[in-house]
């Protein structure tokens, strides 16, 4: 199952136009379950970012996620102990499934995400 879902998506990506970039979108998400919004972006923007920053502690402790397209690349990772911010890009369409470096993927997320990418180009007609 493990290897369709990477031919499916190997495919898909094969398949875009390779002038335009795609871009999983969401704006403070709690979980990267939440950003699986689509964005395509504008040509001067060349590459997927994603910032990740959490606050709090112990069981206050929370997280927030975004994701867009970004005409640069800022490199943060910052962690004072009660804050935290990090920054990762990527420079292919898709390619900010998961979310900064603290952030984990799980197969289920990556299957959600293949499924999402399917659904948007079948709706754009491709």
């Amino acid at each position: 199952m493990k290897l369709f879902l990477l031919v499916v998506l190997g495919i898909v990506l094969c398949t875009e136009s390779a002038s335009s970039l795609s871009c999983f979108s969401c704006k403070d998400a709690t979980s990267n379950i939440h950003c699986l919004g689509i964005t395509k972006c504008s040509e001067n923007e060349k590459y997927c970012l994603t910032t990740y920053s959490t606050s709090g502690t112990g069981s206050d402790r929370s997280q927030r996620i975004s994701k867009k397209c970004s005409a640069f690349c800022p490199t943060i990772d910052l962690n004072i102990g009660i804050a935290g911010v990090a920054t990762s890009c990527c420079e292919t369409s898709l390619c900010n499934m998961s979310g900064a470096s603290s952030v984990k993927t799980s197969s289920t997320l990556l299957a959600l995400g293949v499924l999402a990418s399917l659904a948007c180009i079948l709706r754009m007609g491709f």
